[in-house]
């Protein structure tokens, strides 16, 4: 069966054609708390470009997409994030359906969302019970890809009635992983003793001395058969629910215990085996993981003097200059600045619930805004006017809206734009520009397969996302007074 090959137009390689018999969901639903100020509400971590041209999302699908067809990967988001996902996947593979992509009711941690998944595939997809399918984080980084992608085939092929992880060599007393313990090992993989959470530096270091020990990555492998077996012994509650047909499953899906697979069924069930392997993993939890990669670190934009340890990354490639310091993480966006001492990753998270705490508008982006269709940045925020960059993605169009209190300027910077301008109908190119007056319906589309940027000028005496009207909408987004 090994011997037999498929070529994959989209890829320029080739995919055993063993491997098409198996599906993959990947788990998108994140808030990435621990690298504020670059993640946000509105585009978490699994969104952002940190290591390559393409987000950590991308990156793990096209793993995925060169061992399995696109048809197989499947992705679970909360509904905030739904066109997050949607676009950034169309902007690697054209083709790939909405379908494919579920939106929990709530966000309730991985085991109820690996519920809803595995009872997806098997309702409604109509994967047969029998068939693996692994469950991936949206937003690690792996190194080396061939040895990762060989471990996920062995992994896939030799699971049978397990639970299956994957489970990372460790290489130091690493205090931000979870750990899993290795029993005796049967053919390619390990029985799993226990699991342990994240230790104290003295531990970490008796694990790694041990070598009976490897990271707990997050990856789990099972067939829904396993899945519903061990779901039934070990967790009743979401095993009754899943019973149910799909619709009251939705429909009570808040109601399930928000819990992740570790807790829910691993930590007990006697059936949890572990796929050891190297392949460079890192789930850059915090600035401190990402300086480790080193990826980002030699910015031409950054001068050291009497420094070392020292991490910029600037979001605008700003000039940072570096004088007597050391051991420390600077992150420099649009409107926040973070300045953080190596070692102390987990303290993010307290100045993101101060944000939180105090109402303040740097919890989320400010300055850009995620929308279905696209995004916009402000670039200019005055009294009296409002200076934006639009993108619209191709096929995308904004609601067809009105504002009271401002009127707009749109000049095209790229691409070609179909606008509805009051009663006229226009189609603008690069340099050609249009003004709408307060109270006045329009809407801006692109209906070309390339990116369409504008810049829009406000002018009025009130600029925030409440002064819209919406009339219609491609998104389902409702009528009335909304944001855009």
């Amino acid at each position: 069966m090994r011997i037999l090959f498929a070529y994959s137009r989209n890829l320029h390689s080739f995919v055993d054609l063993y491997h098409i018999f198996m599906y993959s969901v990947i788990l998108c639903g994140g808030s990435g708390t621990r690298l504020w100020p670059l993640s946000r509400k509105s585009f978490p971590k699994q969104f952002l470009n940190l290591y390559s041209d393409k987000s950590l999302l991308q990156e793990t699908y096209l793993r995925m997409r060169e061992i399995m067809p696109k048809e197989h990967i499947f992705f679970i988001t909360n509904k905030d994030n739904f066109y997050n996902v949607f676009n950034q996947i169309k902007e690697i593979e054209k083709d790939y359906s909405r379908e494919q992509i579920l939106v929990e009711p709530a966000s309730l941690n991985t085991a109820p969302a690996m519920t809803y998944a595995i009872k997806h595939l098997a309702e409604q997809v109509k994967v047969p019970l029998n068939t693996p399918v692994i469950f991936l984080p949206a937003d690690h980084y792996i190194g080396n890809k061939e040895n990762y992608l060989a471990l996920v085939k062995k992994a896939m092929d030799e699971v049978n009635g397990y639970i299956g992880t994957i489970g990372i060599t460790p290489t130091k007393p690493e205090t931000g992983y979870g750990y899993i313990r290795k029993g005796t090992k049967t053919n390619g993989f390990y029985n799993v003793i226990e699991f342990k959470e994240k230790p104290d530096k003295a531990t970490a270091e008796k694990y790694l001395a041990t070598g009976e020990y490897v990271w707990n990555s997050g990856m789990y492998i099972f067939t829904a058969e396993t899945f519903l077996q061990e779901l039934k012994e070990h967790n009743p509650e979401i095993s009754a629910l899943m019973k149910q047909p799909l619709e009251i499953f939705l429909e009570k899906f808040k109601t399930m215990p928000s819990i992740s697979i570790d807790y829910a069924l691993s930590e007990k069930s006697k059936r949890v085996v572990t796929f050891e392997g190297e392949f460079g993993w890192n789930d850059i939890g915090s600035f401190d993981s990402l300086a480790e990669l080193a990826l980002k670190n030699n910015d031409p934009n950054h001068v050291n003097f009497d420094s070392k340890n020292v991490f910029v990354l600037s979001e605008a490639g700003k000039f940072v200059a570096t004088i007597g310091v050391e051991d420390i993480n600077i992150i420099e966006t649009a409107d926040s600045i973070l300045v953080q001492k190596r070692g102390k990753a987990e303290d993010v998270k307290k100045v993101v619930e101060y944000l939180k705490e105090h109402n303040i508008k740097e919890l989320d982006h400010n300055l850009i805004g995620y929308r279905p269709w696209g995004k916009y940045e402000v670039l200019v925020d005055s009294k009296n006017h409002k200076v934006k960059k639009i993108t619209v993605y191709p096929g995308a169009a904004l609601s067809l809206q009105s504002h009271q209190r401002r009127a707009e300027h749109w000049i095209v910077v790229k691409g070609t734009a179909k606008v509805v301008n009051g009663e006229n109908l226009l189609t603008l190119h690069e340099n050609e520009s249009t003004y709408i007056s307060a109270k006045s319906k329009h809407q801006l589309a692109n209906q070309t397969e390339e990116n369409l940027e504008i810049i829009e000028v406000q002018t009025g005496d009130y600029f925030e996302e409440d002064d819209i009207m919406r009339y219609e909408d491609a998104y389902g987004r409702p009528s009335g007074i909304a944001a855009a």
